[in-house]
């Protein structure tokens, strides 16, 4: 528990400094479905849905204990965003079982090179947690790589 808590407070720095950047418009824009995800878009049982915007040239998914590589740009459904690993122009590596649960989940449909957009319900994010972003997040994800 104590290292999910410390994990925790990395990630929601790492989203501080995204929110920094961004508020001065630089970044990706937000895309136009981000307030609810589109008709077209799959869900799973937990109640995350993606969109595959870009097909990957992988062969397999990622698991819960491999650790990825990507680069991603998250928004409120307001439109605001509050993290950018592509406006820090550095991807970021970390292992998939140590994200929120909707990443989890997402990306672990995903392979390699593929571009997806996430839509994550606050149960499968940061819960209502001080300071985190709040309520539905969207996020447009890269895979770079698996290992």
């Amino acid at each position: 528990m104590k290292y999910e808590f410390w994990l925790g407070v990395a990630l929601l720095l790492l989203a501080t400094a995204g929110c920094s950047r961004t508020e001065s418009g630089s970044g990706p824009t937000a895309p136009p479905d981000v307030a609810a995800p589109p008709p077209d878009a799959d869900g799973t049982p937990e109640g995350v849905f993606s969109r595959v915007l870009r097909k990957g040239t992988g062969t397999r998914n990622p698991g819960p204990n491999d650790t990825v590589t990507v680069h991603y740009s998250g928004w409120t459904t307001d439109g605001k965003m509050f993290d950018s690993s592509v406006t820090r122009g550095q991807p970021a590596t970390f292992k998939l079982n140590e994200v929120i649960p909707g990443w989890t989940i997402g990306v672990g449909r995903m392979v390699e090179g593929e571009q997806r957009r996430l839509w994550i319900p606050e149960k499968l994010a940061y819960q209502g947690q001080p300071g985190a972003p709040a309520g539905m997040l969207v996020f447009d994800v890269e895979l770079i790589r698996i290992e």
